[in-house]
């Protein structure tokens, strides 16, 4: 069995990253410098912050990377009367068949690979903290109860400029894992 060489791996890569953006330009037209920096970051391991007024397609962005890498997705609109297990999950009491109550983590929708937060900056800074543990460690912690998210995982954000009503600045932490 003959090794692959440094130079045919980054040849490959170079080719998958290229057929990438070739997908995602057929979808999305005129962002190709960020979709080269969100195609780097996820690359990278990271996650992305998009700032920009609403109804210009970096929904459709997001979705549409994660189904052309064939990726599970969901999406938070934050709201300011969203709350942490809104994002990250919360445990319920359900009623077994045999009569028995028992807690049931019912997850949230961090649980995925490409998490689309949307306007992120709409919502308490506590509700935002709720994606500080999974953004850096990617797990949530619930009751002392640790649970990984699946890999890749990365979270991009969209943000309102900050001058329009009804935004929170985020808090340094959470910019810090952008």
């Amino acid at each position: 069995m003959s090794e692959t060489s440094t130079t045919d791996l980054v040849l490959e890569f170079q080719d998958t990253f290229q057929r990438i953006q070739s997908e995602l330009a057929k979808v999305i037209i005129g962002y190709e410098e960020l979709i080269q920096d969100i195609l780097i970051t996820f690359f990278a391991g990271g996650h992305v912050l998009i700032e920009g007024v609403p109804g210009t397609g970096k929904t459709l962005l997001v979705r549409s990377l994660a189904h052309i890498l064939n990726l599970s997705f969901n999406r938070i609109q934050f709201t300011v009367d969203l709350m942490p297990a809104d994002v990250t999950g919360t445990r319920m009491v359900m009623d077994r068949d045999d009569g028995r109550r028992e807690f049931v983590f019912a997850e949230g929708p961090v649980f995925a690979h490409v998490l689309l937060g949307d306007e992120i900056n709409r919502s308490t800074p506590k509700t935002q903290a709720a994606l500080l543990e999974v953004m850096q460690e990617h797990q949530v912690t619930l009751d002392g109860k640790t649970m990984e998210v699946g890999k890749p995982f990365m979270v991009l954000a969209t943000q309102n400029p900050i001058e329009q009503e009804g935004t929170y600045a985020l808090p340094e932490a959470q910019l810090d894992r952008f």
